[in-house]
């Protein structure tokens, strides 16, 4: 009988602290202007929007990040998803290959894509393992009143479904997507 080792905790999360309860975080997509709105309300350029069958694919530098440099995103509003890949600055160990935020999208008459954060985080070591992040801030915002009983169902089915694909698929993002339908649409 082999020992369960259990899943360290990614060089990303080390240096975290307990969270303030917050709201749900939304973030902004607006191709035609090509920019990404952040949470906190920075407006950054974005060098590659492309509309899939699927989604929205956006790629743009990360300045002034001390561990990331550039990161990709695809945005599956049928799925909840957003699947990121992050490129570390030289010597940095993210931690994982893939991060997926679970989440709400949108898009408004002008073609903004609007995405609502609903907590948890599948971060995902290509071919060895998979981890949910930020259980906790999930529950202490619906115990806040910050979420309803349906979306936090919702935020919760998401990632059960998530992380069954991906373990099924030997722990293959882009194999998993694959199955979906969905090409990888990621830039080298």
């Amino acid at each position: 009988m082999s020992r369960t080792r259990p899943v360290p905790v990614p060089a990303a999360r080390r240096d975290d602290r307990r969270h303030e309860v917050h709201p749900p975080k939304v973030e902004l997509f607006d191709p035609a202007a090509r920019t990404n709105t952040d949470p906190k309300g920075f407006v950054r350029a974005v060098d590659t929007y492309r509309e899939t069958p699927e989604g929205l694919f956006m790629a743009r530098p990360v300045d002034g990040h001390p561990r990331i440099a550039h990161f990709q995103s695809l945005l599956l509003p049928e799925l909840g998803l957003r699947v990121s890949k992050w490129r570390p600055r030289p010597g940095v160990d993210l931690g994982h290959d893939f991060y997926l935020d679970v989440v709400d999208i949108s898009v408004d008459d002008r073609s903004t894509w609007r995405t609502v954060d609903l907590y948890l985080d599948v971060l995902v070591r290509t071919g060895r393992d998979v981890r949910v992040e930020d259980t906790d801030e999930l529950l202490a915002a619906f115990r806040a009143g910050l979420l309803d009983s349906s979306t936090v169902q919702r935020a919760m089915e998401r990632t059960y479904r998530t992380v069954d694909g991906i373990a099924h698929s030997s722990y293959d993002v882009d194999a998993w997507l694959v199955t979906l339908g969905v090409t990888p649409p990621w830039i080298d």
